[in-house]
């Protein structure tokens, strides 16, 4: 009778969490595929990649009712490639998503942790990069980070509830520095549902982006651009009619004295005096058309005006960037893909790397103005 009471009491120490948490739920994506690419200094490249359309990922996330309508929340993430098994997000575990917090039908979300910013949540939506195109559909070196480049560290975040199709948020990261505002990042945003129609806009500024290791944009291979101080701002609207669905998105970033950007190994300093700004205004127009529920076709152009000002002079180049893509589904969870990325870089020269063009995603820029590549994968959900 003792160990039998000995044996309910041990079993009831390890089951009684179990059913303190409501839910647990693993999940994971996996997206590989083969990549040509016209002009990787100088010369044509064959290689496999992962994760473009969506990245790998796989992750737990969890809920627990407290009762009144609040719910405790958690979400790890991890990126990885498929191709070496190494980690993603500059080597972290859950350099995705790693956050925990309180949920309320009436009050909203609140969550700590390592998140995605108010450019991602609200405005990306309205992209072809953030929405169903990915990586290659990026504006130039992601500069208005739609595409999810950089995620922000010691996050709170709060996100209202929907009110009649409304909904808005917003983001503070600390520096976790006792100079408070050294590599610190706020932003706001908010979309508008209705029918077909969706409406966003999203605002974020980071201080010194990337000065260390600890703050809320860590130097481990986040980063887009290594800076003083990155602001953006945008708006966007799509619209759903039937089977088709079209687009418009513009984003303003300006860049204050930058040093340099992540996706390029050239320098984009001028050969004399010091880079005072770098600013980006990308207009782009999307659409896409569902012709049967297994199968759809994409397109985009996106038109960037940049304008690099250096202490020694400025110059205005213009980009060029187009998109096409076409997905088909194989099952509920696993699709083919193929997409085709091209740029061109026009106008002014600026005398540094950035008058090469760069197709986010390549493995390298171009040794001309111009660069296109091909992408065919398989992606998997699960």
């Amino acid at each position: 009778m003792k160990r039998q009471t000995i044996a309910l009491a041990v079993a009831t120490a390890f089951v009684a969490p179990v059913f303190a948490q409501n839910t647990v739920t693993l999940y994971g994506l996996i997206d590989e595929g083969f990549d040509y690419t016209n002009n990787v200094h100088g010369k044509s490249l064959s290689e496999l990649q992962c994760g473009y359309a969506q990245g790998s990922r796989w992750g737990l996330k969890g809920t627990e009712d407290l009762g009144g309508g609040l719910k405790t929340i958690f979400t790890l993430e991890n990126g990885f490639d498929v191709n070496n098994g190494k980690l993603g997000q500059g080597g972290l575990m859950f350099g995705r998503q790693a956050y925990v917090g309180l949920t309320d039908d009436k009050y909203g979300t609140i969550t700590f942790g390592r998140q995605y910013d108010s450019l991602v949540d609200y405005l990306a939506q309205t992209t072809a990069n953030g929405n169903w195109a990915g990586y290659l559909f990026s504006h130039p070196y992601d500069n208005d980070n739609t595409d999810n480049s950089f995620r922000v560290n010691n996050t709170i975040k709060y996100a209202s509830p929907d009110f009649a199709g409304l909904q808005v948020g917003g983001t503070y990261s600390f520096s976790n520095d006792t100079n408070f505002a050294n590599n610190r990042q706020y932003s706001i945003g908010g979309q508008y549902a209705n029918g077909g129609l969706l409406v966003a806009a999203a605002y974020l500024q980071a201080n010194n982006p990337s000065s260390s290791a600890s703050g809320a944009i860590n130097n481990g291979g986040d980063e887009n651009f290594l800076a003083k101080r990155l602001r953006v701002f945008g708006g966007g609207i799509n619209y759903t009619f039937g089977s088709a669905t079209a687009g418009f998105a513009y984003t303003n970033t300006d860049i204050t004295s930058p040093l340099s950007t992540t996706y390029i190994s050239g320098s984009i300093l001028p050969a004399a005096g010091a880079l005072n700004a770098l600013k980006f205004q990308n207009f782009e127009i999307n659409g896409k058309y569902q012709f049967t529920p297994s199968f759809y076709v994409g397109a985009q152009y996106v038109y960037t005006m940049e304008t690099f000002d250096a202490s020694s002079g400025s110059a205005k180049p213009k980009i060029h960037s187009v998109g096409l893509m076409a997905d088909y589904n194989l099952s509920k969870r696993t699709d083919f893909y193929v997409q085709g990325a091209y740029q061109k870089v026009a106008g002014d020269k600026t005398g540094t790397a950035l008058d090469q063009a760069y197709v986010p995603g390549a493995a390298h820029a171009s040794s001309t103005s111009n660069q296109f590549v091909f992408r065919a994968a398989i992606r998997h959900k699960f």
